[in-house]
């Protein structure tokens, strides 16, 4: 079940720049499915393998010292509800697949896994040239455990169920994984610009 947080109401579109369906909100909904997992950044792992040519785990120490890029962009989430002009900080995915020693030519999907065994699929092309981070902190503060943090996976132009949070493992694989909410109904790729909200949209 998906908990939200109190008070939430979307006010009314009205500025015409937003995917169909979505409502502009000021604040930042809370949407989790079970409890929020609390991890400390000392304990924390982000292991990248599958279609790798180096798999590699980094703790959050080397992680911290990769290079770190920002995308300023709005957010989407399938239940209607968009954040508009959010700045996102964290590692692009392009570094840390060059961190991996590039991806085999066998990788064509992304799975990406977080703490307590939730997955989401994503193509390989909707993750590499600066389309994706692992991110650390939005809008100049770090993630707040209910948002994700320590760390998340980002990918801004899908709705945000595919940016999952709790990121822990990116796994590059030939064939596609459906993950949690795609196997439980929705839609395998979710393009927020063409309403892609469950299977058969």
């Amino acid at each position: 079940m998906a908990l939200i947080n109190p008070g939430f109401k979307a006010p009314a579109n009205r500025d015409g720049h937003l995917p169909p369906g979505q409502s502009v909100v000021h604040t930042w909904p809370v949407l989790t499915y079970g409890p929020t997992p609390m991890i400390d950044a000392g304990e924390w792992t982000l292991t990248i393998d599958g279609e790798v040519n180096t798999p590699v785990t980094l703790s959050w120490d080397e992680f911290d010292k990769l290079p770190k890029s920002s995308l300023d962009t709005d957010i989407h989430c399938v239940t209607r509800w968009s954040k508009l002009g959010m700045g996102w900080d964290g590692a692009s995915l392009d570094e840390l697949i060059k961190r991996a020693g590039g991806l085999s030519q066998d990788a064509n999907f992304l799975i990406a896994s977080s703490y307590g065994d939730y997955t989401t699929n994503l193509p390989v092309a909707d993750i590499i040239d600066g389309k994706a981070l692992v991110a650390t902190h939005a809008d100049d503060e770090p993630l707040a455990a209910e948002h994700g943090g320590p760390a998340r996976l980002f990918v801004p132009h899908l709705y945000f169920w595919k940016s999952a949070k709790w990121i822990t493992r990116l796994t590059f694989t030939d064939a596609d994984e459906p993950g949690f909410w795609e196997v439980n109904g929705y839609h395998n790729y979710g393009d927020p610009w063409r309403e892609q909200r469950y299977r058969n949209d």
